[in-house]
């Protein structure tokens, strides 16, 4: 997947891919921005 210098919009963020999945691009994918929501923030 090829996201570099892209925006991504990640929903359910809180949830167990959408948190794993902000975990990896942040790290190894390297998008310009990342924007992470949810319904629950304590989740």
């Amino acid at each position: 997947m090829c996201i570099k210098n892209k925006i991504v919009l990640i929903t359910g963020g809180t949830g167990s891919f959408g948190n794993k999945f902000a975990e990896i691009a942040l790290k190894e994918l390297n998008p310009k921005v990342i924007r992470i929501y949810s319904r629950n923030e304590l989740k």
